[in-house]
């Protein structure tokens, strides 16, 4: 390793160059908005200026009234002649009719009698009010403000009988902004010199111990772990120099422990049964890893170098090149019915793009979920199965006990404990047979769903009343658990289209769970907002939490992460998958994020469109306008 570094490549030149720039963008910035600022103000205050008192434009549109043009235009001249404004270049009155009948210069007097056809006096004639415009003289290179006043009759004053028409030049603004623009970034360069000099002496005295601990750590390297750091002061360097020759002391035995994990690490990486593909720009194959080789069915990397990934996946009849790339299509299952020994791949498409967002190719991710599809169609086979088997008997037995439980025992003291465990369970299996029978209409798409508006905020709430009604009925009971429920609503009505009975199972079940699993004296926080095109409805509990292990599968049939406990409080494992169901069945989505020991959190999202009854109110008001 070189162990002598470049200026351009210490640590020093970059504290002093990240100052220095810290320090122009500072600068720049401010004198950004100062050059603005005193553009805006000049601007304003020289605009000020280009008018007239109201008694000249009143003397004017006295003598446009007068039928002696001629004598008029006299007046009007010495009226023009008569104006001290050195801000003001030119000053022309103008009739009704568009006819130039006075300027104040005297090389333009030949104008006189002229008609004059700019739009802004057109428009300031018709509207009767005053137009302001900025121009450009493409002969003489200069800019000018023009003001055109309309002049109303005494009389009435709706009456327009004439304008005036005065330009003012603007290079003198512009020249004076420019100065001090000019004089405040030769001080700021100056300012930012000044700086780099100080701050690379700063990050001299900073970058020597640093140094010093650089060349300690290259002996490390080299496995000599001989010699001591000196330790100076006790700030961030000095502790850090300590770190180091603790690291000295500890690095011979945690390089081998560390030389394990990266042998097991390798091992994984190359044990992987994920395959991937990439492509060009126009889906022609350019890398093939050896794991999609096998997952293909293809022995040699050259049979399919520079073939279309359309025809490698065989995908040629149903998509395009176009929509992989264009991201239409994300992901799709590959299943070769034909074939019965070919694998089922879970294929995942994403874009190669560049900063600028030009789409350079394709990465295609092979999953092998043969074992997976299979393990989901026998599971759903076996619910729909052994719950059309099961209900009729165990509803025979359960009114079989209910029977005995009335009357029909003999010992009276352990009959009744033994029927009562009895028809518990009993009563527990039916709820989990009803539920596979919900799992299985809904994976068959026999579920009908009966779809209404429904005022979201008033049905949370609703459903979170029952329970504080369950709360303050339990209040005195030693034996229940005492918890609270805390609400943060968003005080919008949102209107959203849902399954009434439906939601209120999935709210029903979240709710039951956070109770079920909350420590006594918990507290339940429900919540609901709004996005843009989303309602986010979430309950969060205080109880033992999810492992991150088991976050991934809390929505799977018959999951439970505590499962002795889940059965002890009467759990079947079929209610976040049933809930998971129901919210995509409604458009939405639902997840979970929890820390173990500190609770969990449900989420629901239901599209939500917005609706304001004032929009097309404001839209016609607009036009209107």
């Amino acid at each position: 390793m070189n162990s002598k570094i470049k200026f351009y490549q210490s640590i020093q030149f970059k504290i002093a160059l990240v100052f220095a720039l810290m320090l122009m963008l500072t600068l720049e910035v401010v004198g950004a908005v100062f050059v603005r600022q005193l553009e805006r103000q000049n601007m304003t205050t020289f605009k000020q200026q280009v008018v007239l008192p109201t008694y000249v434009n009143n003397s004017l549109a006295n003598q446009l009234t007068k039928s002696n043009t001629k004598q008029a235009n006299k007046q009007i001249k010495s009226i023009l002649g008569s104006i001290n404004n050195s801000t003001i270049t030119e000053i022309r009155v103008i009739d009704s009719k568009g006819v130039v009948r006075g300027t104040s210069l005297a090389n333009t007097q030949g104008d006189v009698g002229q008609r004059m056809t700019d739009k802004i006096v057109k428009n300031t004639l018709v509207s009767n009010r005053s137009h302001t415009e900025n121009i450009y003289d493409s002969d003489n290179h200069n800019r000018y403000f023009i003001n055109v006043v309309p002049l109303v009759s005494a009389n009435n004053s709706n009456e327009v009988i004439g304008v005036v028409y005065l330009r003012a030049n603007l290079e003198g603004v512009y020249s004076s902004i420019n100065n001090i623009s000019l004089i405040y970034f030769a001080s700021a360069l100056l300012t930012i010199i000044f700086g780099l000099g100080l701050a690379i002496l700063i990050s001299r005295e900073i970058t020597r111990p640093i140094e010093e601990m650089r060349k300690k750590t290259l002996q490390i390297a080299r496995g000599d772990y001989s010699g001591r750091l000196k330790v100076v002061g006790n700030d961030e360097l000095g502790q850090l120099a300590g770190a180091v020759n603790n690291l000295s002391v500890r690095i011979e035995e945690s390089q081998e422990s560390s030389e394990a994990e990266r042998r097991r690490l390798n091992s994984v990486l190359s044990h992987m049964s994920d395959g991937v593909l990439a492509t060009d720009r126009r889906g022609n194959l350019v890398t093939v890893n050896n794991t999609a080789l096998q997952l293909l069915g293809i022995e040699k990397e050259e049979d399919i170098l520079n073939a279309s990934i359309l025809d490698v996946l065989g995908l040629r009849r149903e998509y395009t090149v176009r929509q992989l790339v264009d991201s239409e299509l994300d992901h799709l299952i590959l299943d070769n019915q034909d074939d019965q020994n070919a694998p089922i791949l879970s294929v995942y498409f994403s874009p190669i793009q560049r900063e600028s967002g030009f789409v350079s190719g394709l990465v295609c991710v092979l999953h092998d979920v043969t074992s997976q599809q299979k393990e989901e169609r026998e599971q759903k086979e076996f619910v729909s199965n052994v719950s059309h088997e099961l209900r009729t008997p165990l509803t025979s037995v359960k009114s079989y006990v209910e029977a005995l439980a009335d009357g029909a025992w003999k010992d009276e003291k352990v009959a009744p404990e033994f029927l009562k465990v009895v028809e518990d369970e009993t009563e527990r299996m039916i709820r989990m047979i009803n539920d596979l029978l919900s799992l299985s209409r809904m994976d068959s798409g026999t579920v009908k769903l009966n779809l209404e508006y429904v005022n979201i905020n008033e049905l949370f709430n609703y459903l979170l009343d029952r329970f504080d009604m369950i709360i303050k009925k339990e209040a005195n009971d030693p034996t229940k658990k005492k918890y609270t429920i805390e609400r943060h609503f968003t005080k919008r009505d949102l209107w959203v289209e849902i399954d009434t009975d439906k939601f209120t199972q999935v709210i029903d079940n979240i709710v039951n769970n956070a109770i079920k699993y909350s420590p006594d004296g918990g507290v339940i926080t429900a919540r609901l907002l709004e996005t843009h095109n989303h309602v986010i409805l979430s309950i969060s509990d205080q109880g033992l939490g999810i492992p991150r292990k088991d976050l991934s599968h809390i929505f799977d049939r018959f999951f439970r992460v505590d499962k002795a406990r889940s059965r002890k409080q009467g759990g079947t494992g079929l209610g976040l998958a049933i809930s998971k169901e129901v919210i995509n069945l409604l458009g939405g989505q639902i997840w979970v994020d929890s820390i173990e020991g500190r609770g969990s959190t449900f989420y629901i999202s239901l599209p939500y469109v917005p609706y304001d009854e004032g929009d097309d109110w404001s839209d016609d008001q607009t036009a209107t306008d």
